[in-house]
C-alpha cells in the first residue's frame, strides 16, 4: 500500500507578486481573483492539488502592504499570521521589482523561526536578460538560507513542477485531508462573489474598487430546467460610486455581470441566470460588524 503524504504551504508575498495567478495555476482551476490592482485577495483562500501520494494544500493569503482602514489591517494580519501557521512557505517575489523592506522583514521572521521556505521568483517571462536574476538569487540564498529558490512565470505555467517536486521533498506521512478530486474548499457562494468582484476590479476606475464587496444573496439550480439562479448584491461605499458602478443607462452593470457570467457558466457549467443589485454601505471598510458580515 502506498504511503500517502501531505503538505500545507502558505502562499506570502507583496501585494501584486502574483500569488494568486500562482495559486490557480498550481490547482488547475481559477479560485482566486486575479487583477492588476494590488489587495485583489481578501481572505484566505485555500486550493488543493493532489497527485498520486502526496496532496498539497496551498493558502493564498492577502499581500503585504501598508494599511489604511480597518480591513486592510485585518487583511495584513491575516498575512502574517498564516505564513507562520503552516508546513512550509512559498514567499512570491516580483523579479521586476526591487526586494521590499517588508519582504526582508518577514523572510527573516520565516527564517528564524526555522520554517521551512521555499522562494518563488515570480514574473521571469518579463526578463529580456534572465541571468539579471542571479544577484537577487545569491542575496536570498545568503540571507536567508531557503530551501529552495526557484524562478517561475505563473501566468505562462513555467517552473510549476519545480515548485511541486521541491514542495514534495517537505511533505510528511499524513491522511490526505480532502478527497483527492477537490480543488478547493471554499463554498460555492464564496467562488462566485470572487468571479463577479474580480470583474469589478477589471473594470471599474482605481478609485472604486477598494471599497466593493460583492455578496450572494441567492444561487440555486431550478428543477424544471438545467439553469442556476444566482442573486448578488454589490456593496459599495459612496452614492457616487453606485452611479459608476451602474454606469449610464446602466451599460456598466450588464458589461460586469454580462463578463461575470460568462465566467460563472464556464465554472459551473451550467447556465446562469445572473441579477445584480447594486447597494451603498458607507464607510464599511472601518466598520467591523460590516467586515464580519462581509465574511472578512
Amino acid at each position: 500500500m502506498i504511503e500517502t503524504k501531505s503538505i500545507f504551504l502558505t502562499l506570502s508575498g507583496r501585494t501584486n507578486a502574483g500569488k494568486s495567478t500562482l495559486l490557480n495555476a498550481l490547482v488547475g482551476e481559477k479560485i482566486a481573483s486575479v487583477s492588476s490592482k494590488p489587495q485583489t485577495t481578501r481572505t484566505r483562500i485555500t486550493g488543493i492539488f493532489t497527485r498520486d501520494a502526496v496532496q498539497y494544500v496551498f493558502i493564498d493569503t492577502p499581500g503585504l502592504h501598508k494599511p489604511k482602514n480597518k480591513l486592510s489591517s485585518h487583511m495584513l494580519r491575516t498575512a502574517q499570521d498564516s505564513a507562520t501557521d503552516a508546513d512550509a512557505v512559498l514567499y512570491v517575489i516580483d523579479c521586476t521589482k526591487k526586494l521590499h523592506e517588508q519582504d526582508e522583514t518577514m523572510l527573516k521572521t520565516i527564517a528564524d523561526r526555522h520554517i521551512s521556505c521555499i522562494i518563488v521568483i515570480n514574473k521571469i517571462d518579463l526578463l529580456a536578460d534572465k541571468s539579471a536574476m542571479m544577484p537577487l538569487m545569491l542575496q536570498l540564498e545568503n540571507a536567508y538560507h531557503p530551501h529552495a529558490i526557484i524562478p517561475v512565470s505563473a501566468s505562462e505555467h513555467d517552473g510549476l513542477e519545480e515548485i511541486l517536486t521541491s514542495a514534495g521533498e517537505l511533505a510528511k506521512p499524513s491522511v490526505h485531508f480532502f478527497p483527492d478530486d477537490k480543488f478547493t474548499d471554499q463554498p460555492e457562494q464564496i467562488l462566485a462573489a470572487e468571479m463577479i468582484r474580480e470583474k469589478l476590479l477589471r473594470l471599474l476606475d482605481d478609485e472604486v474598487p477598494h471599497g466593493i464587496a460583492v455578496m450572494i444573496e441567492k444561487m440555486q439550480e431550478r428543477n424544471d430546467k438545467d439553469l442556476l439562479d444566482i442573486s448578488a448584491v454589490i456593496y459599495c461605499e459612496r452614492e457616487s460610486h453606485k452611479g459608476i458602478i451602474i454606469g449610464k443607462n446602466g451599460n456598466m452593470l450588464k458589461k460586469i455581470a454580462s463578463s461575470a457570467r460568462h465566467e460563472l457558466e464556464r465554472f459551473f457549467e451550467i447556465q446562469v441566470n445572473l441579477k445584480c443589485f447594486v447597494k451603498v454601505k458607507e464607510d464599511w471598510r472601518n466598520r467591523e460588524g460590516s467586515i464580519q458580515s462581509f465574511g472578512l
